[in-house]
């Protein structure tokens, strides 16, 4: 019989895998489950109405042990009930063929899908909290929306090329020989000895406009627009649909994860490969755009551009060319300068606009180091970073982080952790400190206080660090209050002490007056990847809520003289869940959910900060996208409440001894191949590192850890009380083997990019892998609107206002590493146009 065979293969496969589980001190269900489906099988061949019992006791021990372990959660009972149901309708329609069978067929049908019936419940109970998405503007395919009245024609004429524009007047220049007034006081000079502001500069506010990246560089992500509300926002309809045309060549790395800004009449985004575009606002049409040319072979991970940036330079002229002017860097570590109405380069910035940023960083090739966020311009001085491949080499490009006069491109000074003592640039022959800690992500700033906030990453090695300064052990994974005239650190507050884990700071940290008994605090709030949210007084960095450092473990791991003892924990908020036990594993069956189960016993695991180990593999949970990572957080401070999205995975990891890494190269070695498989090489350590991100199974490529992989949470501004916390994504677009699942029940699933607030109460945010928009009530946690997008919305949206309307913005690209499809698309939804 078909039925005996396939129940006697299942059997085995189980059998087998509960005896390693067992022996490894595991779950004994699945040697006893194996064991009664072996005697199934063996009495389905044997035609014998006994196979029915025998699996109908074997099922009823599953109930009673699955419903132990893990409830009424739906998603955890599917690998626990769905296969052995299926098999319990299967074994009960096979009874009347079995010898001495005498029951009506019809019979058996009804009380098999009866018992099918019965056994779906508990994961509709799962489910009974998923509300219904309003999908009236939701297209049917992932093909973009005919245009409208409002919508740019998709076959309008592109905008010329920024050379082609007409000139603007160049900015006077100044005589250098012209008189000092008499008793004038020296002007202030940065480290370079450039002049200086030392007074703020004119900050624009968000609502009409978004003029920087997390709204302003308060990075608070909310608009005051309150137009749009959970009771019209299912009116939304797509106003219009721009593509940049940037989409991949050669390579399929695309992650652009750009969120445009909003200024006057237009909006100003990058494409993946740092194409810098303007487009109007209220139409979409394309105004003018600036191709840098960056090559393909620049691209590290992915071809990644967050955003640019806005300036305007103070006392400018009108007509004068580049009185307002678009920053951004570039993944060949570029800084470039372009008239934000024209598009075309900032003679005065630079050299033709372009500033070369591997000038002192030594020896490099094309996607080691590259520049992947925007500048934070605070006081005039654009504040860099850069973005330095992880895994390489302990010899790598510093990780430096740089100021640049935003109207000349000069050198304002250069924070080098590896040299306290030089804010210049490197002396001749020299380059800034090799390996160091970088800023990849984006910083925020305090144009009042004149500081810029740098959220620093790990060293160049990540998973090992007994080569590390003592510098660099102080300042890894920190976050560094500078000052933006001196470019001093002012304070600095380190999140992981002797990181090993890449636990990098990835989101940018949001300013905010925090309320208190005794009134308001400047403080600023920095969430980590490893799920910890700090307040800290932004003047002194001290902590307004108490860190405690409490003990983590130290006995295994190639290093234990190295690791800290302790790590820091918030006492005011912490998205970081209960440690992981074998019941969390999951798989599409039991089969792999067991092998999930014997790969968590063999690993070494004893909750967060396990160290790195080589013997066998360590269970990093959370792994390294958090967490929260670059998309960051939204603060409302009108209502006092926080919204955090989060990552729930583990990575599932081993060191190789370097003997055994075999041939793997870094990226500037000459045997280097972009396709070679195995692990980083981490040269300069004594081991290569083998991470699986999100501990993937082989087979199926589902998540060995029981979802939600995702979620999103209100939290209490003042006292930092979770106000509700849902999981964000559905499992529409996912499955196992990659074929998508097509259920809209939400699932929560991986995400990267951000949340954005608007005063109508509402909460937009995308970032899930089922490439949806969608707007939360932010008082409920209730999805009250969503639309599908025709690639991955793996970026945060903003909100703006033309002509009295708001509008919701967001640039969906995909994302390579997020497996969600790639695009060029930049879209804005709006209420319809009164009468």
């Amino acid at each position: 019989m078909i039925l005996a065979t396939i129940v006697a293969v299942f059997g085995i496969l189980i059998t087998a895998g509960g005896v390693w589980l067992a022996a490894l001190g595991g779950s004994w269900y699945y040697l006893l489950a194996g064991i009664g489906l072996l005697l199934t099988a063996f009495f389905l061949f044997q035609r014998s109405m006994l196979a029915v019992w025998i699996y109908l006791v074997t099922y009823l021990g599953t109930l009673i042990w699955a419903f132990w372990e893990v409830g009424f959660d739906g998603w955890a009972q599917v690998p626990r009930l769905v296969a052995p149901t299926v098999v319990l309708v299967l074994v009960l329609l096979a009874a009347p063929a079995l010898r001495g069978r005498t029951w009506r067929r019809d019979t058996v049908t009804g009380a098999a899908a009866a018992l099918a019936l019965a056994l779906m419940t508990p994961l509709l109970i799962g489910h009974t909290d998923n509300p219904v998405i309003a999908q009236e503007t939701a297209p049917e395919t992932e093909e973009p929306a005919p245009p409208t009245e409002e919508t740019a024609p998709p076959t309008q004429e592109p905008a010329p090329p920024a050379e082609e524009l007409p000139a603007l007047e160049p900015a006077p220049e100044t005589d250098p020989e012209m008189p000092s007034e008499e008793n004038a006081e020296p002007a202030a000079t940065t480290p370079t000895g450039i002049p200086a502001n030392e007074d703020p500069l004119p900050t624009m506010e968000v609502g009409e406009n978004w003029p920087a990246y997390g709204g302003t560089y308060r990075a608070n992500r909310y608009s005051p627009l309150g137009q749009i509300n959970p009771g019209n926002v299912g009116q939304l309809e797509r106003v219009w649909e721009y593509r940049t045309g940037d989409m991949p060549g050669e390579t399929d790395d695309y992650s652009p994860e750009n969120t445009p800004l909003k200024v006057g009449d237009d909006l100003y985004m990058c494409s993946a490969m740092g194409i810098a575009i303007a487009v109007d606002a209220a139409t979409g049409r394309e105004e003018w755009r600036y191709d840098p040319q960056v090559s393909e072979d620049a691209i590290p991970y992915g071809a990644t551009c967050r955003g640019v940036a806005y300036f305007e330079v103070p006392d400018a002229a009108d007509n004068e060319l580049c009185a307002t002017r678009i920053l951004w860097g570039t993944l060949d570590a570029r800084l470039l300068a372009v008239d934000a109405r024209t598009g075309q380069p900032c003679p005065d910035f630079g050299l033709d606009g372009e500033v070369f940023l591997e000038e002192g960083i030594g020896e490099t090739v094309p996607g080691w180091y590259t520049v992947t966020s925007p500048p934070t311009i605070v006081r005039g001085v654009a504040v860099v970073g850069a973005q330095v491949k992880d895994g390489q080499a302990e010899d790598s490009p510093s990780g430096v982080v740089r100021g640049y006069d935003a109207v000349t491109g000069e050198l304002a000074w250069a924070w080098d952790l590896g040299n306290p003592d030089n804010r210049d640039a490197p002396a001749e022959g020299e380059v800034y400190t090799r390996g160091t800690p970088n800023m990849w992500t984006i910083a925020a700033g305090d144009e009042e206080l004149g500081h810029v906030y740098l959220p620093l990453g790990n060293s160049a090695v990540d998973y090992y660090g007994s080569n590390r300064s003592e510098l660099e052990n102080e300042y890894a994974t920190a976050l560094v209050a500078v000052d933006v005239t001196t470019g001093e650190d002012v304070w600095h507050f380190q999140t992981v002490y002797r990181d090993v884990w890449d636990y990098d700071l990835g989101s940018q940290p949001s300013l905010v007056d925090f309320p208190t008994d005794d009134g308001t605090v400047p403080a600023i709030i920095v969430s980590s990847k490893q799920g910890e949210i700090y307040v800290l007084d932004r003047r002194s960095g001290e902590p307004l809520f108490p860190v405690e450092e409490r003990e983590v473990p130290t006995g295994m791991g190639v290093e234990p003289d190295y690791l800290s003892p302790v790590q820091p924990f918030s006492t005011y908020h912490s998205l970081l869940f209960p440690a992981l036990t074998e019941k969390d594993m999951w798989g599409a069956t039991p089969l792999d959910q067991l092998w999930c189960r014997i790969q968590f016993k063999m690993a070494n695991y004893e909750g967060v900060y396990t160290p790195p180990t080589t013997d066998g593999r360590w269970i990093q949970y959370p792994g390294y996208n958090g967490g929260q990572d670059w998309g960051s957080m939204a603060v409302d401070t009108q209502r006092g409440t926080l919204i955090a999205n989060y990552n729930d995975m583990p990575n599932y990891n081993r060191l190789v001894p370097r003997e055994e890494a075999g041939e793997v190269h870094a990226l500037f070695e000459p045997e280097y191949d972009p396709d070679q498989e195995g692990p980083d090489p981490q040269l300069g350590s004594p081991y290569a590192i083998d991470v699986n991100a999100g501990w993937r199974e082989d087979w199926t490529g589902l998540m060995c850890k029981q979802p939600p992989y995702g979620g999103i949470r209100a939290i209490d501004l003042e006292t930092g009380e979770t106000l509700w916390d849902e999981p964000l994504g559905t499992a529409r677009a996912n499955g196992p083997f990659g074929i998508p699942s097509m259920l809209p029940m939400k699932i929560g699933t991986p995400n990267n990019g951000g949340p954005v607030i608007t005063a109508g109460g509402l909460v937009f945010i995308a970032a899930a892998t089922d490439n949806l928009i969608r707007a939360i009530d932010i008082e409920t946690g209730e999805t009250v609107w969503s639309d599908e997008l025709p690639a991955g919305g793996q970026t945060t949206p903003i909100s703006y206002e033309v002509g009295g309307r708001q509008f919701i913005a967001i640039a969906p690209g995909g994302h390579h590493f997020m497996e969600t499809p790639i695009g060029d698309y930049l879209i804005a939804w709006a209420l319809p146009e009164q009468e």
